[in-house]
């Protein structure tokens, strides 16, 4: 039966046969000192950018914005900023369907398809999210090998295997995990997926597949209206602020440890935010990251490689949206690099001297 509370509600926990019934807490050292003191890496590209038209809603600027700002504060140096390159088409299709594929890339989607995926067509936009879904799958293997990762993208969760959908053509994360699961780099996986909306095409990419576990914490009566069923959903009630938002997170946070996956996929979604037009909760700007901060130190403290991809943020104020995005590659930078911010604290302080 579902758990229900009047700020919010456990809609669902769909068991996974074969998933391990107690998380791993204990590592070893080795593994430990391996991801506390990961070097960072980012992905982007300056192809994430496709002319969608200044008035849409969807902030296709805050990729680079958010870019600029980290470079420009000394969050990240140009070193730890790595070029992305776009995932195959043989690679995509280990995801979507080979007719969906055909006709996206031709741009003879109907025009009923297009009003569900909201982006006008374009070869820029097709590009893009072969680009974006590059960035996600090169930083998972970069997590796989060092601790940790991002994506100045990604986290498109509303494109199913046949069709795009909410701002969404292609879906990154899957596509990082079916190569990756290829390749035999993993097999159980977890996506942490924190987006206002419920991830419904990742869900069902997944249903039937127990070594991924898909969890949402997403807004209730937000979009899409009819939800897919995720291994674990919590849906908040509009309003929600951020002390009920975190309870309900730490709450059920510990599930996807318990599903022991080898990565996970942290989908850093900005829409839960207050000032979001689309978003209907009530968090801070530091609520954002104080959640942001709990997902990556308990994958750090597990010693699991975890991968951050931005999602969605539509911010009446796009500065906002850009901060919130930023908070997230400073809590990695903190959380996964702290001896690395110290030194380079000291190489400041000792040149102002």
């Amino acid at each position: 039966m579902p758990r229900c509370s009047a700020r919010y509600f456990h809609l669902d926990y769909k068991s996974r046969p074969g998933t391990a019934g107690k998380a791993q807490e204990k590592v070893t050292r080795d593994a430990r000192d391996r991801v506390k003191f990961s070097p960072m890496r980012v992905w982007y590209n300056p192809r994430y950018y496709a002319d969608i038209g200044e008035n849409h809603v969807f902030p296709m600027r805050k990729f680079a914005l958010v870019r600029d700002r980290l470079l420009r504060e000394g969050t990240l140096r140009p070193d730890e900023i790595v070029e992305s390159r776009p995932v195959r088409v043989e690679e995509a299709l280990l995801v979507h369907t080979a007719d969906y594929v055909t006709r996206l890339r031709a741009g003879t989607l109907t025009e009923r398809e297009l009003r569900r995926l909201g982006l006008p067509w374009s070869k820029a936009l097709v590009r893009r999210s072969f680009f974006a879904a590059g960035g996600t799958l090169a930083a998972a293997r970069w997590a796989l090998e060092h601790g940790v990762a991002s994506n100045l993208a990604g986290g498109t969760h509303h494109a199913f295997a046949d069709r795009g959908e909410g701002f969404c053509v292609m879906n990154d994360v899957a596509i990082a995990i079916r190569v990756l699961q290829r390749e035999g780099a993993i097999e159980r996986a977890a996506i942490v997926d924190l987006d206002v909306h419920q991830g419904n095409g990742t869900a069902t990419i997944f249903a039937e597949d127990p070594r991924v576990f898909t969890f949402s914490v997403h807004g209730a009566k937000n979009y899409p209206l009819f939800k897919a069923r995720s291994s674990l959903d919590v849906g908040l009630t509009d309003g929600v602020r951020d002390d009920d938002y975190f309870a309900a997170l730490r709450d059920h946070l510990p599930a996807v440890f318990a599903h022991e996956p080898e990565i996970v996929f942290y989908l850093a979604g900005a829409d839960p935010y207050q000032g979001d037009r689309l978003g209907r909760l009530a968090l801070s700007i530091a609520g954002l990251r104080a959640r942001d901060e709990l997902v990556l130190d308990e994958c750090r403290r597990r010693a699991i490689p975890v991968v951050t991809v931005m999602a969605g943020g539509y911010a009446a104020d796009l500065n906002d949206t850009v901060e919130i995005h930023c908070h997230t590659i400073r809590a990695v930078r903190a959380i996964f690099a702290p001896s690395l911010i110290s030194t380079e604290q000291e190489a400041a302080d000792a040149r102002r001297a």
